[in-house]
Formats: structure tokens, C-alpha cells, sequence
């Protein structure tokens, strides 16, 4: 094809990403990023020509994402809540069910009055970021064990969040000072059994370090509870992003650590356990 317009680079955009599940929003997606136009300007502008150079970048990219490349890595960006993420291959691709995690947070903190909160396994600083937009009075603080994962969370809270989020490398709750009102995380859940049939999108570029969780799952969800003990404050409550089929087992567990805690479970907009909650 020579000199394309935008409504033929789209259909042929389509065209060569018809295993996506989403080829349509994929196309679109990836023509905007080497035009740096929102879709607004494709649809205006439809019979508008690209250049040779945005041609060839668009190509590259769609052969990229035809080998399960996933699209916010090609475009550096993930949209969550209200704001985009930058995100690379060092983080994980934010998701929708993560979104409510943040929203049962969101809610437990304004109703107790919470001034303290930690965000563990920030990865792109996603929920840490959303919590600090959503809860200006509270102090949040971000932990990752990836000092990659880190630069990449900083750089986001420069821009999304200024001033608001104290960032720590470290394991877990290992670093932070006792008192803390609310715990939240997205820790690795995936079991060593799903690992074999994760998309291969995921397996391949998303990274192992935030997705593996052992052989049930729930290593570091045990490691979290067994640390949390002297770090929150009576009173205080954990919010977990758990896996489809660990509600039970991640109810079990928190009852071992906190007996005398309520643990509700969440489903998300699947229907699917996702959101455990354990309030002290």
C-alpha cells in the first residue's frame, strides 16, 4: 500500500489483528499513537494521507501486536479511573476489577476516618495514586520490591499525584511504621498451575515477578498477613485483589492471623471472588 489514509491504515489494521479479541479498538488505538491525535481527529480527518514515516511505525507496530505484544506496552499508556498510566513492561497493564478495588478502599476510608494507608506492590502506582487523588487527606504510602517497577510509579505520581505519595523499595510491609489504617494490594495470585494457561500475552511480556504466587497462589498474601499483625492500627482494615477461586481459601487465611476480624468477600463485575476485605 502506498501513501494509505487513515480509514484504510484502520481497515487494514483490523484486518491483521483478527485474532484479537478487540481488533477494531486495537487498530484505533495504535494508528492514534503514531499520529499522537485522539480518535476525534481520525474520524474528522479520515481521508487525510500518512506520511511514509507514521506508515511504516504503524506497521511495525501491528506486527508487534499480532505476535500478543499487548497494545498499552506498544503505546505506553493505560488508561485507569480518570487518568493514563505510562506503563512498561516492568509493571503490570491495570485492569478494570483493580479499579474496584480501589473504590471498596475508597469508601471503608472515608467512613473510618482513616489518615493513614499503604499501597503494597505498587507496580505502576495505580491504586496508590488513585487512593491519594480520591483521599486528599490521607497519607499514602507505595511499596514494591522492583526498583523498576518504582521509577515507573514515581514517574506517574510526578505527574498524576505531585507530592502526595511516599515511595519505598522493600518487601512488603517490612519497612513501614505501625499504625497504618489501611492496607491495600494487588499481590501476585496467580497459582503455578494457571501460569501454564495464562494468554500468551500475558505470559510473555507482563512480568512474573507481579503475577506468581506459588503453588496455591497465596504466598505472598500469607507473607502480607503474617506481617500485618503489628502494622495496623485497631481498628484497621486490609483490602486484597484475590484470584477468582481463592475467596474461601483467602477467607480461611485471614481468619488464622485475625480471629476476631471480619472478612467479607467481593465479587467483581463477573461475578467472579475478587475483593477480600478484613476489617480488625
Amino acid at each position: 500500500m502506498t501513501s494509505i489514509t487513515i480509514d484504510a491504515a484502520l481497515a487494514y489494521g483490523r484486518a491483521h489483528l483478527n485474532s484479537s479479541p478487540t481488533p477494531h479498538l486495537d487498530a484505533r488505538l495504535l494508528l492514534q499513537h503514531v499520529l499522537q491525535r485522539r480518535y476525534s481527529y481520525l474520524i474528522a480527518h479520515h481521508d487525510q494521507h500518512l506520511t511514509a514515516e507514521q506508515e511504516t511505525s504503524y506497521r511495525q507496530l501491528l506486527a508487534r501486536a499480532r505476535q500478543h505484544e499487548p497494545i498499552p506496552y506498544l503505546t505506553g499508556a493505560a488508561p485507569f479511573f480518570d487518568f493514563e498510566l505510562e506503563v512498561n513492561p516492568a509493571v503490570l497493564i491495570p485492569r478494570p476489577e483493580t479499579e474496584q478495588l480501589v473504590e471498596t478502599a475508597v469508601k471503608w476510608a472515608r467512613t473510618h476516618q482513616a489518615t493513614r494507608l499503604a499501597d503494597i506492590g505498587t507496580g505502576s502506582g495505580a491504586i496508590a495514586i488513585a487512593l491519594a487523588r480520591q483521599l486528599p487527606g490521607v497519607a499514602v504510602t507505595a511499596v514494591d520490591i522492583s526498583a523498576a517497577a518504582l521509577a515507573v510509579a514515581r514517574r506517574n505520581a510526578d505527574r498524576l499525584a505531585p507530592g502526595r505519595i511516599h515511595f519505598s523499595q522493600a518487601d512488603l510491609l517490612t519497612p513501614l511504621a505501625p499504625g497504618l489504617d489501611i492496607v491495600v494490594a494487588n499481590l501476585p495470585y496467580v497459582t503455578d498451575g494457571e501460569w501454564t494457561a495464562l494468554a500468551d500475552g500475558v505470559k510473555w511480556y507482563e512480568p512474573a515477578l507481579a503475577l506468581k504466587g506459588g503453588p496455591d497462589g497465596l504466598d505472598l498474601i500469607r507473607r502480607l498477613f503474617a506481617q500485618a499483625g503489628p502494622k495496623l492500627a485497631p481498628g484497621g482494615a486490609i483490602f486484597l485483589e484475590i484470584g477468582w477461586q481463592q475467596g474461601t481459601a483467602v477467607t480461611q487465611l485471614a481468619h488464622t492471623f485475625f480471629p476476631e476480624a471480619q472478612v467479607t468477600v467481593q465479587p467483581d463485575f463477573a461475578g467472579h471472588d475478587r475483593i477480600v476485605g478484613v476489617m480488625r
